[in-house]
């Protein structure tokens, strides 16, 4: 774990020194809101439960080429919170999305790239969860984003590519054997993000 970070770091570090011109180094945040199905049919249950499978993100990003067409890495830390039958899935994870962007006109950009994440922490109704199948994923990001000078905000959906389960035994959700969830991200993403 700590290697994987210290990776990441010196990537994002390498990212910086070797910024000219529009290229640049910032921070980012924001929401999460994770889905079990129809997105439509569970934005309804915000009005009644605002805290329904709503979680957070923070991280930073780098940008490398033209204000035209860039490449954007990220290094971000995600807490997501996903509701099944009534009980909480929690989830922490490093994601590090690799973002093709392109400045369609004016401040709008559109921007779509894998994303690796690799999952810190499982909890499901207050048990920790050990058993999951794979801790390193892939996924897809894809989204439009608005820049005014160095702030901007950008919204994306995020979907893995493959199953990624968790097993568990004896909660609530089942009275017989174990039982699986798909951690597999499935979410969309609001962020505020501001260029160093």
């Amino acid at each position: 774990m700590k290697k994987i970070i210290l990776v990441a770091f010196m990537a994002l570090s390498g990212l910086y020194s070797i910024a000219q011109g529009d290229s640049g180094f910032g921070i980012k945040g924001g929401l999460n809101y994770s889905a079990n199905g129809d997105y439509f049919e569970s934005a309804g249950d915000i009005a009644r439960n605002p805290n329904r499978n709503v979680g957070y993100h923070l991280g930073v990003f780098g940008k490398i080429g033209a204000s035209s067409v860039y490449l954007r890495p990220e290094l971000v830390y995600t807490k997501t919170k996903s509701d099944y039958n009534g009980d909480d899935f929690d989830m922490s994870k490093l994601d590090v999305p690799v973002l093709l962007g392109i400045k369609v006109i004016g401040p709008l950009h559109l921007f779509a790239g894998p994303a690796f994440q690799y999952i810190l922490k499982t909890e499901f109704d207050g048990i920790t969860i050990d058993d999951v199948e794979n801790d390193f994923s892939v996924g897809m990001n894809i989204g439009a984003a608005v820049n005014f000078g160095k702030l901007g905000v950008d919204l994306r959906y995020e979907r893995g590519f493959s199953d990624n389960d968790a097993s568990f035994i004896n909660t609530s959700i089942t009275t017989v054997g174990p039982s699986r969830i798909d951690t597999r991200p499935d979410q969309l993403i609001l962020s505020l993000s501001l260029t160093l």
